[in-house]
């Protein structure tokens, strides 16, 4: 057989023939007098079996240990494995379309979303009117929701949690977006800047914050005063050294 009907005894293409020759997969045939190669019944055989294990799901890795003759693992262990590999696929996938169902049904989503439910939960209780302060506060705290470990987010969105659940702290909350809002155009040395992040040190939840010294020079506190403006910068920072130094 040349390669083209090699090719379209098994289903594959000659593209695909010549990669498992390259990986050692198949092996090469003798060539005749005129240079081609010729292809018995064993490479189709080969062919195939390579074929049904790639449908299966096996890696190329796992078919070279399946076909080896005198070493690696034996077909059935590496189908067990492939077994309990699509097992956990499906429990990650129910997972995941439990997580997609509990959004859906919460109805509209925020403009941040996805977002956990938990986090979704507490960005309805905490009406911002509009305030693009309020909005850059939804982005990072989506941002830590997605990017803390669990034991951290979820202590995270605890501290939120009991915060929201005050109305003077929802007040004050709004009360730090407005002043900070009110700063957009102002330099880090105008006098509404020390009021703002007086105002701002109260509305920030005891347990959000880790405890000891803040790192300014952390990459993401970085960012986040970058992406704010100078004076909003400044009340943020003057907020977070003034909680770490003189705590609740």
């Amino acid at each position: 057989m040349r390669i083209g009907e090699l090719a379209a005894a098994v289903g594959v293409t000659t593209r695909t023939v010549r990669h498992y020759h390259h990986l050692g997969l198949l092996p090469e045939p003798e060539r005749r007098s005129n240079g081609y190669r010729s292809y018995t019944l064993r490479h189709a055989v080969v062919l195939a079996r390579i074929r049904r294990l790639t449908e299966l799901g096996l890696g190329l890795a796992e078919v070279r240990d399946v076909l080896a003759d005198d070493a690696g693992k034996d077909l059935v262990e590496v189908l067990t494995e492939l077994d309990e590999d699509l097992a956990r696929q499906e429990t990650e996938i129910r997972e995941r379309r439990q997580r997609l169902r509990a959004l859906l049904d919460a109805g509209e989503l925020p403009a941040e979303g996805p977002v956990s439910p938990e986090l979704a939960e507490l960005f309805g209780s905490l009406a911002d009117g509009g305030s693009p302060t309020a909005a850059k506060d939804r982005e990072v705290l989506a941002l830590i929701d997605t990017g803390a470990a669990p034991e951290e987010r979820e202590r995270l969105l605890s501290a939120l949690r009991g915060a929201l659940d005050d109305p003077d702290t929802l007040a004050r909350t709004r009360e730090a977006y407005a002043l900070l809002d009110a700063l957009a155009e102002a330099g880090p040395d105008d006098p509404r800047v020390a009021e703002a992040a007086r105002t701002l040190a109260g509305c920030i939840p005891p347990g959000l914050l880790p405890a000891g010294p803040v790192d300014s020079g952390h990459p993401v506190l970085r960012a986040l005063y970058a992406d704010f403006a100078p004076a909003q910068a400044e009340v943020i920072r003057r907020a977070l050294n003034f909680l770490a130094t003189e705590g609740r």
